[in-house]
């Protein structure tokens, strides 16, 4: 997928868990992870990841069934 604007938007306004949960629960060949859209969705989620007070905490809470 294209990195326009938007998506580079919508990206930058979720919160670690919120990147984590659709990284993990998406469907198989999801858009947003596709291309440079999906480039810079796994770079900022690296980044809020490193920035999250307790990204194990967070991974818990999402769980794997969503």
């Amino acid at each position: 997928m294209e990195l326009t604007e938007e998506n580079k938007a919508h990206i930058d306004g979720l919160s670690y868990e919120g990147l984590l949960s659709h990284w993990r629960n998406a469907p198989p060949g999801d858009e947003w992870f596709q291309g440079d859209t999906g480039g810079y969705w796994a770079e900022r989620m690296k980044f809020m990841r490193e920035k999250c007070e307790d990204p194990v905490a967070v991974s818990k809470k999402i769980g794997w069934e969503g």
